[in-house]
């Protein structure tokens, strides 16, 4: 169940709202006015987030390379790396 404060409550009692945010790894949605306008969220899971989205768009272009043969056999790829080292 989200957490919903109030703006007022971000601007008078911000150290229970982030208290909130890293006790609970959620955010804390902000209404201004009776309606929604923002989402407070500690570092680690805005982090996490944007992780979860990069890695997302990663895979996504992987698949679509798959499907359009944008491929090299994998015996060839481990073969330009091991040349690549100096050992």
């Amino acid at each position: 169940m989200p957490t919903i404060k109030p703006s007022s409550e971000l601007r008078n009692n911000y150290n229970e709202i982030s208290t909130l945010c890293h006790t609970y790894n959620e955010p804390v949605y902000i209404t201004k006015n009776g309606q929604g306008d923002l989402a407070v969220m500690s570092i680690e899971v805005y982090e996490k987030l944007v992780g979860r989205f990069e890695l997302d768009k990663l895979l996504n272009e992987g698949i679509r390379d798959i499907k359009e043969g944008n491929t090299i056999p994998a015996k060839d790829v481990f073969a330009s790396i091991k040349g690549n080292l100096s050992l």
